[in-house]
């Protein structure tokens, strides 16, 4: 489910950024969430043959009865050119979000939100399919971690030097900054717009991580408190 682009910035860590308070940081929990990738994308092969992969890995309504799926379908992929591209998408967007946070952080980002995108795919289209005049068909199912690709391209746009140096200089009402984010967010979904493509995922999963990236929830921080470090 995805497409890609990147920037990255990071200053010195400070004298005691290996101890436990800050945790390690480095690009390696991309190289992990790769490696998930391909183990999951095996496993799905062999489940596959005894017809049941759809169980363990496929996120479908309704959601409670196979709970397990609002996770390892983040990590699942519907054939190698899907494994394939949303992983060159992650590597671009997530290696400057993990050499700026630490490893723990990075993984429950990318399990979290893209949890979060498949669910909504599911529920918002289920809920839009009943609103009269709007043609959308519910969706029977959803896997790919394009959810959370989209959420590290939204954390690396809104929490970035330049728009947060942008952000100090300029008087911008809440009301435009949260328009500007739902703008982009829209963007990219239409940019990224193809039949069988979750384009509510997507959506979702750029606009979680936007706001996230405004919070700056990965941002490791110093022991007086302050960020450690920028992207």
């Amino acid at each position: 489910m995805a497409r890609p682009s990147s920037s990255q910035s990071t200053i010195d860590l400070p004298p005691d950024s290996g101890s436990e308070e800050s945790g390690p940081r480095s690009s390696s929990a991309v190289l992990e969430v790769l490696a998930v990738f391909v183990l999951v994308f095996v496993v799905q092969g062999l489940t596959a043959l005894v017809g049941v992969m759809g169980t363990f890995f496929v996120l479908r309504p309704p959601l409670a009865a196979d709970p397990w799926t609002i996770v390892t379908s983040v990590y699942a992929h519907d054939g190698l050119g899907h494994l394939v591209s949303n992983g060159l998408a992650l590597i671009v967007f997530g290696w400057p979000v993990a050499r700026a946070t630490t490893r723990a952080r990075f993984h429950a980002f990318v399990a979290v939100t893209g949890a979060t995108a498949g669910t909504a795919q599911i529920v918002l289209t289920r809920l839009l399919a009943s609103v009269p005049l709007i043609t959308v068909a519910p969706s029977p199912g959803v896997l790919g971690a394009s959810g959370a690709v989209f959420a590290l391209l939204g954390y690396l746009l809104a929490s970035n030097r330049l728009s947060s140096g942008l952000g100090s200089l300029v008087d911008v009402p809440p009301w435009l900054s949260a328009l500007v984010v739902v703008g982009l967010a829209v963007a990219v979904t239409v940019a990224t717009a193809s039949p069988g493509v979750a384009l509510l995922a997507h959506f979702v999963g750029f606009l979680v991580g936007a706001v996230a990236g405004r919070a700056r929830i990965l941002a490791v921080g110093s022991s007086d408190g302050s960020d450690a470090t920028r992207i």
